[in-house]
């Protein structure tokens, strides 16, 4: 019984693991300036946070939108290329009329585009006319609000920060999201079919088209980006409102590295001639730095001892080695000192045999400088035999000494006084009743 608790506990303390490693929170000293008043970086390959600015504030997210409305529609299709669907004029016509730009589709009105060729005019341009048309289609189609499948995926995504209020972006009071929001929806999406592909893309030539839909995300687009232009990034979706300020979500990969970095409420004021692209200028400065200043160490091997944990019940033994799961690899900075690094078992609490090499003992916290950067498990190093002597005699002293049992014993105590003192009473009336008996 006390090793299925343990199991179920490990099993417990795994789930919790793993709902919270890409939670790690740590700001590494940066020097490179800053405009959005979010900002969230990411190494990709062990979502492990590298720089963060206010990173759980609501913000508006203008066109990152789109990433959600893209994973509702890639998931509720199973045929991009078979699936046609129809360009109403009554789309065009409503968007046009509440001064919101279309993408390309207008050229289509009437005529049907395969979903593949949705989802790039989703996601190269603005988009507007594309996340549209993919709304109005599966709310129709579904009959379920299309708005209330985004905020039903956040809420399994655990956004708690996010709610939307429509498949575009467009301003609205209650269409909000967070920086770590968004990285864990466009983590998600990430793994979704075409998605990279798409958003990687500068130029998309819609079906029958003579010019191509471009993209936005100028860090992508060597002909247009300009300055902007960044030979290292991937993807993904920028976006803006006059309430949004510049949006963007980037990736970038150099030499094995691979990043994203969000960036929310940049400054913009068309009025006030205030159209630079701050999000960009910022995320290829933090891509510069973290390519050349950050690095993955091996802290420590899946074989190097971490601590001593006590150990009941065992034959021959009193105490465990505990070593990683696997070999601890993190981001660290080029110039990080042993001193720098910590690792702190989460728990002490004794363990009980049988123990066999490799099972899951316990968790152990990483700190950089004292900030948290991750979590590892800890696994026994060394198989340890239970005594069944030791296991039973334990198991009687906790019985024992169980509460229950003293309840039992105080209950059994209770009903022998009474019987006592019953057959007491009862032997006393009847020696009585005996003694009348004679004297008649």
């Amino acid at each position: 019984m006390k090793k299925f608790i343990c199991i179920f506990l490990s099993l417990v303390v795994l789930i919790s693991l793993v709902s919270t490693l890409s939670t790690a929170a740590i700001s590494f000293d940066c020097d490179v300036e800053t405009y959005s008043d979010s900002i969230l970086m990411v190494n990709l390959d062990s979502d492990m946070v590298v720089f963060e600015k206010d990173a759980d504030s609501k913000r508006y997210p203008a066109s990152l939108t789109k990433i959600m409305t893209y994973i509702i529609a890639a998931e509720y299709f199973d045929d991009y290329d078979n699936t046609r669907l129809e360009i109403p004029q009554s789309t065009i016509t409503s968007l046009e009329a509440n001064g919101i730009n279309c993408s390309g589709l207008e050229w289509h009105v009437g005529k049907s585009l395969t979903v593949t060729d949705l989802l790039y005019a989703l996601m190269v341009p603005v988009g507007h006319d594309s996340a549209t048309v993919l709304a109005d289609y599966i709310t129709k189609e579904s009959g379920t609000d299309f708005v209330q499948m985004m905020n039903d995926k956040a809420a399994e995504l655990e956004c708690k920060g996010t709610h939307f209020a429509n498949p575009t972006g467009v301003h609205h009071p209650e269409h909000y999201t967070t920086a770590r929001d968004m990285y864990t929806i466009t983590r998600y999406a990430m793994g979704l079919p075409l998605f990279s592909k798409i958003c990687s893309t500068s130029t998309y030539y819609l079906e029958g088209d003579e010019y191509p839909i471009t993209t936005t995300n100028f860090m992508i687009d060597s002909g247009r980006g300009g300055d902007y232009f960044y030979t290292y990034a991937t993807g993904v979706k920028n976006g803006t409102t006059d309430e949004a300020g510049r949006c963007l979500v980037s990736t970038a990969m150099y030499d094995g590295y691979a990043y994203m970095t969000v960036c929310l409420h940049a400054p913009y004021d068309y009025d006030k001639d205030v159209t630079e692209q701050y999000c960009m200028i910022e995320s290829a400065n933090l891509y510069r730095w973290a390519f050349v200043n950050l690095e993955f160490v091996t802290q420590v091997t899946k074989d190097t001892p971490i601590c001593e944990q006590k150990v009941e019940h065992a034959w021959d033994t009193d105490s465990i080695l505990l070593v990683p799961e696997t070999d601890l690899n993190v981001i660290l900075p080029d110039d990080y000192k042993e001193a720098d690094i910590l690792i702190t078992p989460d728990t002490d609490e004794p363990v009980s045999a049988p123990i066999r090499k490799g099972d899951i003992i316990t968790t152990a916290t990483v700190y950089y400088k004292g900030e948290r950067v991750t979590s590892i498990n800890l696994v026994s190093q060394d198989d340890v035999r239970v005594s069944l002597i030791l296991y039973v005699s334990e198991l009687v002293k906790s019985v024992i000494t169980s509460v229950w049992f003293l309840i039992a014993v105080l209950l059994v105590v209770i009903l022998f006084v009474i019987y006592v003192a019953v057959s007491s009473s009862y032997s006393k009336k009847k020696r009585a009743q005996n003694s009348r008996r004679r004297r008649r």
